[in-house]
């Protein structure tokens, strides 16, 4: 039940009544650990209606969403589904609160692998939350509940958390899309930590652009010390000719046979939209992800919530207990070196992707049955894994996208970037699904260019190479001439002049860093300044102080005169 887009007036209590009248038909109770009272949100309704009809600035205003049991949100308990732990928090989570000043409205907290710790959504005394195509399968974990939500069309998008790939595996196993941004992006305040130091709030959306959506909305750095905002140099796009890494035949043997056709299928996709794939060797990614669970890194799980075990062994799952006493057997000096051969592993990883945009893997290998986990829980779990369990340890991004089904058994792809590539996923994620690419990272400056550096032209790449997002077309007030200037490669110079004409050319989006070093760069009679816009807005572009060269005004722009000369 996707709200309208962002700018078009929604009925909120009308989407709110469709969504809990959705909820009687469904059979998915145990998706949720408390869902809110149905009168309660239509009030909240009522007055978001009433804001964004006398023009509030809501850019989620009728958007429902759910939220993962160990995320705060002010008046509701949280519990991360042990009923025993149960505290009711006076403040939202960070991120809940800037969702809640969009306009966005929560309907209830849900189920979740206990403690946050399994990919598998069967670890909950509120028993094992059943995926949205066949309820004798998982849904995948530990964000459980709030995938099949979304997948179910209940909500708009619902949060997770990922630590070792819950805001990913259940997003492929339902067939929706789940974002993980780089470590920090999005605050972690509020939340119950599993392991603080590669905690992520994910969102999961029914597509590309509500995913987006819901993780711009929540983004930026606040108080938590972990929180990181974007750099000055960072990527705004993919670029038009990305090159992908992708796993080897022997780096698939843990994927079920019955995907493989699938990632057969999803990788000639990424060919047909533009993106070349090449087989790298992925094991020392996969070698790194043993650390999180094998490793002293699950001290961390220890440190978390290891004492509430201790106290309370009889209200916590049987695996979950299992896996976090284990942390006992370590040393400080184990975490150390462990956090050792976790800095090389990060080393290693960028060598092995450099030269490279994304990497693509399959996002889980398998999609069990509910029986089949129950019959071995931790070594089904640890399969689940295979492809996720290194991209926080390394300090990557990832969306999650679906690529089909074999049957009821759900498939993915994830696109995985390191951090602060974001945006680069993110547009690869839409090449690979065919739709328009939302922006997610910021764009803090912008270019316009009418010359050599236009899509197509020779010094575009100078553009692209550095991340630089195309934003539309554009042109110039009627006040310019452009002159052909002797270089090689042949580009304009733009002029304002009393007798002027508007010129066509192009907006791009770029980091501030990018334009600093187009700035430091720049030949004579080039410089940056402002051009005036025939929409009346003034933008920086590529301009010359005083007429050089050959008056070629008339042809039209550049475009048109090099067509003229070729």
């Amino acid at each position: 039940m996707q709200a309208k887009q962002t700018g078009e007036y929604v009925n909120t209590i009308e989407r709110v009544e469709a969504a809990y009248a959705r909820i009687a038909r469904i059979d998915r109770p145990e998706a949720w650990i408390t869902l809110r009272e149905k009168d309660e949100v239509l009030a909240e309704a009522a007055i978001i209606d009433q804001r964004a009809a006398a023009g509030a600035d809501l850019p989620l205003a009728g958007r429902l969403y759910a939220v993962k049991d160990n995320i705060d949100v002010a008046s509701l308990p949280t519990t991360a589904a042990c009923p025993a732990y149960v505290y009711t928090p006076e403040r939202d989570a960070a991120a809940v609160a800037r969702l809640r000043a969009a306009g966005a409205i929560c309907l209830g907290k849900t189920n979740l692998d206990q403690f946050a710790t399994g990919l598998v959504g069967t670890r909950s005394p509120h028993g094992p939350v059943r995926a949205a195509a066949d309820p004798a399968r998982i849904s995948g974990g530990s964000s459980s509940g709030s995938a099949v939500m979304v997948a179910l069309g209940v909500v708009d998008f619902a949060l997770g958390t990922d630590t070792a790939g819950s805001g990913r595996v259940p997003a492929a196993l339902n067939g929706i899309v789940g974002i993980k941004a780089s470590l920090g992006l999005v605050p972690t305040g509020g939340v119950v930590p599993a392991c603080h130091s590669y905690d992520c709030v994910t969102a999961f959306a029914g597509d590309l652009a509500g995913a987006v959506e819901a993780m711009r909305a929540m983004t930026g750095p606040d108080a938590d010390p972990a929180s990181r905002d974007w750099p000055a140099e960072v990527r705004l796009a993919a670029g038009p000719r990305p090159r992908l890494a992708v796993p080897r035949e022997s780096d698939l043997e843990p994927l079920d046979p019955d995907f493989r056709p699938l990632w057969d299928r999803a990788l000639a996709r990424f060919e047909a939209a533009g993106v070349e794939c090449r087989p790298i060797d992925v094991r020392p990614l996969l070698e790194a992800a043993l650390l999180l669970y094998e490793g002293a890194l699950v001290s961390e799980r220890y440190a978390a919530f290891g004492e509430y075990i201790d106290a309370w062994p009889d209200e916590v799952d049987p695996t979950v207990a299992e896996i976090v006493m284990g942390a006992k057997k370590f040393t400080g000096a184990d975490l150390a070196a462990d956090q050792q051969r976790l800095r090389a592993a990060r080393a290693a990883a960028r060598d092995l992707l450099d030269g490279f945009d994304a990497l693509a893997l399959p996002t889980a290998p398998l999609h069990p049955t509910i029986a089949e986990v129950r019959a071995d829980p931790i070594a089904v779990n640890a399969k689940m894994g295979t492809y996720t369990n290194f991209v926080n340890l390394l300090d990557m991004a990832a969306v999650a996208v679906p690529a089909g089904s074999a049957g009821t058994k759900g498939f993915g792809v994830s696109v995985i970037v390191p951090a602060f590539n974001d945006q680069v996923a993110v547009d690869l994620a839409a090449r690979f699904g065919g739709v328009e690419a939302p922006q997610y990272a910021p764009a803090e400056a912008e270019l316009v260019v009418f010359g050599a550096h236009m899509t197509g032209m020779p010094l575009n790449t100078q553009l692209t190479d550095l991340g630089a997002r195309y934003a539309g077309a554009v042109a110039t007030a009627p006040a310019y001439r452009m002159y052909a200037l002797n270089t090689d490669p042949p580009k304009p110079a733009v002029v304002r002049a009393a007798r002027g004409v508007s010129l066509p050319g192009e907006r791009w989006l770029l980091s501030p860093t990018a334009l600093g070093r187009f700035l430091t760069a720049l030949p004579e009679p080039m410089t940056l300044g402002k051009v005036e816009l025939d929409d009346g807005d003034w933008a920086t572009g590529f301009v010359a102080a005083v007429p050089t060269g050959t008056d070629i005004t008339t042809t039209g722009g550049w475009r048109a005169h090099t067509a003229k000369t070729d």
